[in-house]
C-alpha cells in the first residue's frame, strides 16, 4: 500500500508543521510521506512568482530531510499527492489584501496539475508575546490582534477556495492558556526564537494537530516522545488539550 503523501508549498512555517509529522505518524501506525517545498520567508507573491517563471529555487525536503532542488511544477508533476498545502507567509497572514491574486492562480494551476489531491490551507499562528521580528509591528506587536487578524482571514481564503483548513494557529494559540505553557505566567514557551515553533513541543503539537484534523487520530492515544529532555506530565497536558480541543471544534 502506498503512503499518505503530503506535499506543502510553504516555508519555515511548514518546515516546523512537517519537522515531526511523519515520525508522530509512524508511531500511531499511518505511513504518511511528507515534502516541504522550502524558502525560508516565502510568501504567496513569491510563490507566485515562482510559479510563473518555473525556477528551480526549493529545497524539496521529504520527511523532514534535505533532498534536492526543485520547482513548484517538478514537485506537482509526481502526480500522486494525496494533499497539497498552501499558506501564506506569518507575517502577512492577517492582511488579505496580500493573498490575492496569487492565491487564485497557485489554486487553479494546483487544481489543474493534481486534480486527484486534496487542497489544504495551513493556518499558521500568531509570534510570541515579546517577539523581537520586525513583522510584528503590523500587528502593533499584539499577539492577540495577530491572532484574530490571521484566523479571519485565513478561514475566508479557505472558504473561499473551498480549501481544508488545518488550524494550527487555533491549537497554538489554544495551548498557550494551558499550564504549564502560560508563557506570560512564566511557562513553557511555543516558539523558538519568539515565532518559529519550539523545535519539540510546538513541533510535536502541529504533528497532533495535522494528524486529528486530516484523520480524526486522538493525540492521547500517542506516546512519541519528541525529545528526552521534554517533560512528560507537559507532554501529557498537551496531548490532552489538542483532544478537547478538537472535540470543541466538532460541537461546533
Amino acid at each position: 500500500m502506498k503512503p499518505i503523501r503530503i506535499l506543502a508549498v510553504g516555508n519555515s512555517f511548514s518546515q516546523d508543521a512537517f519537522g515531526l509529522l511523519h515520525a508522530v505518524a509512524e508511531e500511531r501506525g499511518l505511513d504518511v510521506e511528507t515534502v516541504n517545498l522550502y524558502i525560508g520567508g516565502c510568501s504567496l507573491e513569491r510563490h507566485h512568482q515562482n510559479l510563473l517563471s518555473g525556477e528551480t529555487v526549493y529545497d524539496y525536503e521529504k520527511n523532514g530531510v534535505p533532498i534536492r532542488k526543485s520547482s513548484i511544477d517538478e514537485a506537482l508533476s509526481e502526480g500522486d499527492w494525496d494533499y497539497i498545502s498552501l499558506q501564506q507567509v506569518s507575517h502577512e497572514s492577517g492582511r488579505p489584501e496580500t493573498y490575492e491574486p496569487f492565491l487564485e492562480v497557485l489554486v487553479a494551476h494546483i487544481r489543474r496539475a493534481c486534480p486527484n489531491a486534496k487542497l489544504l490551507m495551513h493556518e499558521t499562528w500568531a509570534y510570541e508575546r515579546d517577539s523581537a521580528h520586525s513583522g510584528f509591528a503590523k500587528y502593533n506587536n499584539d499577539q492577540a490582534e495577530m491572532y484574530t487578524k490571521a484566523c479571519n482571514t485565513y478561514r475566508a481564503a479557505a472558504e473561499r477556495y473551498g480549501l481544508h483548513l488545518i488550524p494550527s494557529g487555533e491549537a497554538v494559540q489554544t495551548l498557550r492558556g494551558v499550564d504549564p505553557f502560560r508563557y506570560e505566567a512564566g511557562g513553557i514557551s511555543l516558539c523558538r526564537d519568539g515565532f518559529h515553533m519550539h523545535l519539540h513541543y510546538g513541533r510535536y503539537l502541529l504533528a497532533l494537530t495535522w494528524l486529528a484534523e486530516l484523520f480524526g487520530v486522538r493525540a492521547t492515544g500517542s506516546c512519541f516522545v519528541p525529545n528526552a529532555e521534554c517533560d512528560a506530565t507537559a507532554l501529557a497536558v498537551l496531548r490532552e488539550t489538542v483532544d478537547t480541543f478538537f472535540q470543541y471544534r466538532l460541537q461546533k
